[in-house]
C-alpha cells in the first residue's frame, strides 16, 4: 500500500521539483512588491467648492475691433500716465488740490470739452440762421439757371448724402447694440459686487466646517487600510506558500523518490536472493535426472538399429546443465544490513511535512492576528493625530478683521450702487431716445432722396413744377430741421458718457491691467491712514497688496498672507511620519515563524544513511549478468525432442521407434515441468538484477544529495520564509504610506485651493476689472464713440441735404446756351405759375 501511495504523487512532486532550478536562479524575481492595483488611488468626493467666486473671463466678441479702435483713441487723448501726486494729494488733503494740475492731467478731456462746447454753441446758431435765410428764401431754395453740370453735381450730392447716411447708419446700429449691452451688463455687474463680498465673507465663516470636513475624509483612507488589513495575515501567507513551494515540493520529490529506491531495492534483492537459492535446490534436483536421460538417449541412438541416427547424437552427448548459480555472490550480507527496513513511515511522512508547509496561510493568519488589531488601534490614535490638523487650525481669529472690512465694504456700495443703476436708466432711455431721433433723420434723408430722385426723372421740363420732388425736398429739410435742433443735446450726451467712460478707462482700466494701482496702494503715504489696507485686512506686515494678490494668484492659503507671524506651518503639520511612525514601527518589528517545516524525521534519515552504507551498491551484478548468460540446459530440450520424433518416422524397427517415441516425451516433459519454471525465475532475476545494477552506482551519491537537500531545505525555509514575510510587510506598508501621503496631500491642496484659499479674493479682484473694463467700459466707452460718429457726420449730412434740395425744385429762369446740348433753341417757352 506505501509504495503504491508514494508512485501515485510521484509525478506531481516532480514536477514541481523542475521549478526548483528557477527558483534559484532568480532569487531577485520573488523581492519585488507586487503591482499596484487600479484601486490603490483614493478618490475623495464633497469638497468644499460650493462657496466659490467664479472665475470670469473676457468673452471674445465681434465688436472687439471697435473696443480696441475706442482704446487707441482713448490712449491718444489721454497720455499722461497714473497721476501718482495728485492722487495722493486728492485723498491725504482734498483742499491742497489745484485746478491747474487736474487741468494738466485732463488736458486732452479738456480739448474734447471745448471742442463739444463749440459743438454745441455752433450748430444751433447755424441752424437758426438757417432758418432766417430760409425765411428769407435764400437758404433751400431753388437753383436760378439749368446748367450741362447740374446732373454731375447732383449726383454728387446724391452720392455724398447717401454715404454720409449709411456712415450714420451704421454709427447708431452700433450705437444702439452697445448701449444694449451696457444696460445688459450694468445690472448684473453692479449686483455682483454685493454678492461677490457676501461670497467672500461666507467664504472665510465657513472656513472650520471646511477644514473639520476635510479632517473627516480621514475616513477614506482609513476604510482602505482596514480593508487592506483584513487580508494581509493571508496575503502574506500564500506568498509564502508561493515562493517557496518549488522548493519543497522538490525536495520532497527527491525524499519520496529515495524512499522508492530503499523499498523496490529491498524488494529485488529479495527476489534476487530467492531466486539464487532456488535455482541452486533445482540445478541440484535436476542434475541426476539429466544425467540419467542423456545415458538413455545417447545409448538408444548409438542402438545400430537405429536408423540415421548418427546425425543427432552429438546434441544427445551435450545435453548437461548450464548456469550454476551456486557460484554468484551471496546478496544475504546486504539483506541482513537492510533488516526490518523501514523503520519509518515515508509516506506518512511526506504527507505530514506537505500538510505542514500547506498550512502556512492559515498560521500566518493564525500568528498574526494580535499585530493586526494592534495596528487597528494605531489607525485609531491616527485620526485623532489629524483631527489636531482642525483642532490647531489658527484662521478663524484672523480672518474676523478681514470678514468685517467686507461687510463695511457691502454696506457703503449698496447706495452707490443703486445711484449709478439709476443714472444708468436714465442714460439708456436718453440714448435710445437720441439714436431714434436720429434714425428719424435718416429716415428723413431716404424719404426725400428717394422722392427727389423719382420726382426728377418724371420731371419733362426743368422749370416744371412735380409735387414729388417738391416734397422730397420738404423732407430733407425736415432731417436738416431735426438735426439741428437735437445736435446739442446729442453732443451732450456724447461728451458726459466720454468723460465718465474715458476717465474710467484711461485712469481706472489701463493702470489696474498693468497693476500700477497696486503699486500705488503699496507705496506708503499714498493712502490715508484710515485707508490702511494692510492693517484693515490684518494681512502680515512683510506684505503689500501686491505680493499678497500675487501669492493668492498662485493658490496660497490664507493663513500664509495673514498676521500669523509665521506661527502655523501647514507643510509641518502634513509631514507623512507625523501620522505613520506607530504604524510603521509595528510592522518592521513585527517577526513570526511561519516555515518550521520537518520533512524528514531523524528514524527516516537513518533508513536513509543505513541504505546507502548496506553495501548494494558492491554486490557484484556483473557475474550475475554473465551467468544469466548461459542458459538451464547447454543443449535445447525442445529441440532435441523434436529431432527424435523426427527420427521416429525413419525407422523401420517398431521397437526402436517407440523408444525414440518415448524419450521424445521424455524430454518434452522435463522441459515443460522443470527447466520452464526454472527460465521463468531466470526472467525474474534478471530484472531485479538489471534495476539493481542500474541504482547501484549512483545509489551513496542520490541518498547524500537527498538528505543535503532535505537539511538545506528544512534549515532555509524558516530565514526564507521571515525574508518574504518581511518583503511583504515592507510593500505593505510602502502601499499603506501612499494613502497616508495622498490624503494628506489632498488635506494640503483642499485647505490651499479651496477651503481656506485666499485665492477667491484674487478672483474677485480679477472678476472687478472684467466686469468694470471688459463687460461695462468697452461697450460704454463703443456707445458714444459710435453716437459721437453719428453726431459729427451730421454736420456733412445737413451741408449735402441743403445743397441737395435746390435739385429737387424747378428751376426759377432757364437760361438757353447754344452750347449746352440740353437745350433746344426753336423751344418756345411757356408761361408757368411757379410755387415757392
Amino acid at each position: 500500500g506505501a509504495p503504491g501511495s508514494l508512485l501515485a504523487t510521484a509525478g506531481a512532486m516532480r514536477a514541481a521539483g523542475l521549478l526548483l532550478a528557477w527558483a534559484l536562479l532568480h532569487p531577485a524575481a520573488s523581492q519585488q512588491c507586487h503591482p499596484s492595483s487600479p484601486g490603490g488611488v483614493l478618490r475623495f468626493t464633497d469638497r468644499h467648492a460650493e462657496i466659490q467666486v467664479p472665475a470670469l473671463h473676457r468673452v471674445p466678441s465681434s465688436l472687439d475691433p471697435l473696443y480696441g479702435l475706442v482704446r487707441r483713441c482713448l490712449d491718444l487723448i489721454q497720455q499722461n500716465p497714473l497721476p501718482t501726486e495728485l492722487l495722493r494729494t486728492a485723498l491725504n488733503d482734498p483742499g491742497s488740490v489745484r485746478t491747474s494740475q487736474v487741468v494738466q492731467y485732463e488736458l486732452g478731456y479738456v480739448v474734447c470739452a471745448a471742442v463739444a462746447l463749440l459743438f454745441t454753441v455752433a450748430v444751433p446758431v447755424a441752424g437758426m440762421c438757417f432758418c432766417y435765410c430760409r425765411s428769407r428764401q435764400r437758404c433751400g431754395g431753388r437753383l436760378r439757371a439749368h446748367r450741362r453740370s447740374l446732373g454731375c453735381r447732383r449726383r454728387s450730392l446724391l452720392a455724398c448724402l447717401s454715404f454720409t447716411s449709411l456712415i450714420i447708419l451704421v454709427s447708431v446700429a452700433c450705437a444702439f447694440v452697445t448701449s444694449q449691452r451696457v444696460k445688459g451688463q450694468m445690472e448684473p455687474g453692479l449686483g455682483a459686487v454685493p454678492s461677490t463680498l457676501r461670497t467672500l465673507r461666507q467664504h472665510l465663516a465657513s472656513v472650520p466646517q471646511g477644514v473639520q470636513m476635510v479632517v473627516d475624509k480621514f475616513e477614506v483612507p482609513r476604510k482602505q487600510i482596514i480593508s487592506d488589513l483584513g487580508g494581509l495575515s493571508r496575503s502574506v501567507g500564500l506568498s509564502i506558500h508561493a515562493q517557496l513551494k518549488a522548493m519543497t515540493y522538490a525536495a520532497l520529490a527527491d525524499l519520496q523518490d529515495r524512499a522508492r529506491d530503499l523499498q523496490t531495492s529491498l524488494h529485488h534483492l529479495q527476489i534476487l536472493h530467492r531466486t539464487a537459492r532456488a535455482r541452486a535446490v533445482a540445478r541440484a534436483e535436476l542434475e541426476p535426472a539429466l544425467r540419467e536421460r542423456r545415458r538413455r538417449v545417447v545409448a538408444l541412438l548409438d542402438d545400430p538399429r537405429c536408423t540415421s541416427c548418427a546425425s543427432v547424437l552429438g546434441r544427445a552427448q551435450g545435453l548437461e546443465l548450464g548456469a550454476d548459480y551456486g557460484k554468484v555472490p551471496s546478496v544475504e550480507k546486504v539483506l541482513k544490513a537492510l533488516a526490518g527496513l523501514p523503520r519509518s513511515d515515508f509516506a506518512e511522512m511526506i504527507r505530514q511535512g506537505n500538510g505542514t508547509f500547506n498550512s502556512i496561510p492559515e498560521l500566518a493568519v493564525e500568528r498574526m492576528a494580535q499585530v493586526i488589531q494592534d495596528l487597528q488601534g494605531d489607525l485609531a490614535r491616527t485620526a485623532e493625530k489629524v483631527q489636531s490638523i482642525a483642532d490647531s487650525f489658527p484662521l478663524p481669529d484672523y480672518t474676523r478683521p478681514v470678514s468685517e472690512a467686507l461687510g463695511k465694504a457691502e454696506d457703503r456700495s449698496q447706495p452707490y450702487l443703486r445711484e449709478v443703476n439709476r443714472f444708468e436708466r436714465y442714460r439708456w432711455i436718453v440714448g435710445m431716445v437720441l439714436c431714434s431721433i436720429i434714425l428719424l433723420i435718416l429716415l428723413c434723408n431716404v424719404m426725400g432722396m428717394a422722392l427727389g430722385t423719382y420726382g426728377l426723372s418724371k420731371r419733362e421740363d426743368p422749370s416744371d413744377y412735380e409735387c414729388r420732388g417738391e416734397a422730397g425736398a420738404k423732407f430733407l429739410l425736415v432731417g436738416v430741421g431735426l438735426a439741428f435742433l437735437f445736435s446739442w443735446l446729442l453732443i451732450l450726451l456724447v461728451f458726459a458718457t466720454f468723460l465718465v467712460g474715458g476717465n474710467i478707462q484711461t485712469l481706472v482700466c489701463r493702470n489696474w491691467v498693468n497693476q500700477e494701482i497696486y503699486k500705488f496702494i503699496d507705496t506708503p503715504g499714498n493712502l490715508p491712514p484710515s485707508m490702511n489696507l494692510t492693517r484693515q485686512l490684518n494681512l502680515r506686515r512683510d506684505s503689500n497688496l501686491s505680493s499678497t494678490y500675487r501669492e493668492c494668484k498662485t493658490g496660497a492659503g490664507l493663513w500664509e498672507v495673514l498676521q500669523l507671524d509665521r506661527s502655523y506651518d501647514l507643510d509641518e503639520h502634513l509631514k507623512t511620519p507625523k501620522y505613520t511612525a506607530d504604524f510603521q514601527k509595528r510592522l518592521s518589528d513585527f517577526t513570526a515563524n511561519l516555515g518550521d517545516v520537518r520533512l524528514l524525521r531523524s528514524e527516516g534519515r537513518q533508513d536513509l544513511e543505513t541504505f546507502a552504507r548496506s553495501g548494494v551498491d558492491e554486490v557484484d551484478y556483473e557475474h550475475f549478468q554473465e551467468e544469466m548468460k548461459n542458459p538451464v540446459v547447454q543443449t535445447s530440450l525442445p529441440g532435441l525432442a523434436r529431432n527424435l520424433e523426427g527420427l521416429q518416422k525413419m525407422q523401420r524397427n517398431s521397437t526402436v521407434a517407440e523408444r525414440l517415441a518415448a524419450e521424445a516425451q521424455a524430454l518434452w516433459h522435463m522441459q515443460n515441468s522443470t527447466v520452464q519454471s526454472q527460465e521463468a525465475l531466470v526472467a525474474k532475476l534478471r530484472e531485479s538484477v538489471q534495476f539493481l545494477s542500474h541504482l547501484a552506482p549512483h545509489l551513496k551519491e542520490r541518498v547524500k544529495r537527498t538528505l543535503a537537500t532535505t537539511a538545506s531545505v528544512e534549515a532555509r525555509l524558516p530565514v526564507q520564509a521571515q525574508q518574504i514575510l518581511r518583503q511583504e510587510l515592507g510593500c505593505f506598508t510602502r502601499k499603506e504610506l501612499r494613502y497616508f501621503a495622498q490624503y494628506l496631500t489632498w488635506v494640503g491642496q483642499t485647505l490651499r485651493e479651496d477651503v481656506a484659499s485666499c485665492q477667491p479674493l484674487a478672483t474677485a479682484l480679477d472678476n472687478g476689472r472684467v466686469i468694470l473694463c471688459d463687460r461695462i467700459a468697452d461697450p460704454w466707452n463703443a456707445f458714444w464713440f459710435s453716437l459721437g460718429c453719428c453726431t459729427f457726420f451730421l454736420i456733412p449730412n445737413i451741408i449735402f441735404a441743403i445743397r441737395l434740395t435746390k435739385h429737387f425744385r424747378p428751376i426759377r429762369n432757364r437760361l438757353i446756351s447754344t452750347g449746352s446740348e440740353e437745350t433746344c433753341p426753336f423751344h418756345i417757352p411757356r408761361v408757368t405759375a411757379l410755387k415757392l
